[in-house]
């Protein structure tokens, strides 16, 4: 394990570029035998032990996964304070296909080195990520969240993370059109895995109209068959595009929202569960000079990282959708903060988490 010493010079770069956040400790994890290559990054500790998901995924370059891990862990930071946690931002990312080199060696070392930080970064699930193998990661660990109720845990924190957008969404429509009612509403859900699915539970429970679409037939297949008055579109780019779309809800990778995308959208409200949706930060100008109401997506993806904090101090489901659910009111609130300083809502959210990590810092 190193800190930024010994890195390439790319990757020094990378993380030092000032438009990165100032992040506190960055670790470069390699372990040989197991084929372990993984990032770590600590963003901030003001309001607490950093919390962030593992990412596994087959980045193109080491210079990638430290950019994703520096964004990623930055956003935590947002997102947790905007969730009232008592707890700062990080993000660890494992560079390969999880599908061919993921291993019970792999992710047993990956935890030895969470545990050399000594608690100042606590993990949990993320993509390529399951509670199974949190599971493993906690062998080596206390620091390990998001694991199986038989061993410690909460379970799946999608469920929760679903539910937390779905109120975000009701919160949307109440701003964008005076009534938190979704029925009769289309929705476009562009991704319906982990969190998409459940989603899409909650929408068609409220009497929405549902489009969805995904790059795994299998997950296209297993939506149609759970509610099959859903409709599939093409693509992401097809479902953009359709006539009639009230919001669209991005939950798979981030960067959805890019200036072309936002040219095509057809939808008065964007609402979903992916990290990081806008590709620049111009494009939310871009939203709202087309009057589309931009539901933050650090605020209204934050169910699943108020459960996985809640695990830490001995699990209660109904206690975290309690907490979820005042999603709703925080997104109303980003809303009128917005309006009042005559701000784009992503701005408005950032202020808000500045204002309090800050008062942190100074206590």
């Amino acid at each position: 394990m190193t800190d930024v010493t010994g890195a390439p010079v790319d990757v020094l770069h990378t993380l030092f570029r000032s438009d990165q956040g100032g992040h506190e400790q960055v670790v470069l994890c390699q372990d040989r035998a197991s084929g372990l290559k993984a990032v770590i990054a600590i963003h901030s500790t003001a309001l607490g032990p950093a919390l962030g998901g593992t990412r596994f995924y087959p980045y193109a370059s080491e210079d990638e996964a430290v950019a994703d891990a520096l964004n990623l862990s930055r956003g935590m930071s947002y997102k947790n304070a905007m969730a009232g946690l008592d707890h700062g931002g990080g993000k660890a990312v494992i560079i390969g296909d999880p599908e061919r080199i993921k291993s019970d060696e792999l992710l047993l070392a990956y935890g030895r080195f969470v545990a050399s930080l000594g608690g100042r970064y606590v993990t949990a699930c993320d993509v390529g990520t399951y509670v199974a193998d949190m599971d493993v990661v906690a062998r080596t660990n206390q620091w390990t969240t998001g694991r199986s109720p038989e061993n410690g845990g909460a379970g799946d924190s999608s469920v929760l993370t679903a539910y937390g957008v779905f109120q975000g969404m009701r919160a949307s429509a109440q701003h964008q059109w005076g009534d938190p009612d979704l029925r009769g509403r289309k929705v476009g859900v562009a991704g319906v895995g982990k969190v998409g699915h459940y989603l899409v539970g909650h929408l068609v429970q409220d009497g929405a109209d549902v489009v969805v679409t995904d790059v795994r037939d299998e997950s296209l297949r297993r939506i149609t068959e759970m509610f099959p008055q859903v409709t599939v579109a093409k693509d992401t780019e097809a479902l953009i595009r359709t006539e009639g779309l009230d919001i669209y809800a991005p939950c798979a990778l981030g960067g959805a929202l890019n200036d072309e995308s936002v040219l095509a959208l057809t939808a008065k409200v964007v609402c979903g569960a992916a990290n990081n949706q806008l590709a620049h930060p111009g494009v939310e100008k871009d939203l709202a000079d087309r009057h589309i109401l931009y539901a933050p997506d650090y605020v209204v993806n934050a169910g699943g990282v108020i459960q996985v904090a809640d695990e830490l101090h001995g699990f209660d489901f109904d206690r975290c959708k309690a907490k979820a659910a005042k999603i709703f009111d925080t997104t109303l609130a980003i809303f009128a903060r917005a309006k009042v300083d005559g701000i784009p809502p992503a701005a408005a959210a950032d202020r808000i988490a500045e204002q309090r990590m800050a008062e942190a810092r100074r206590a």
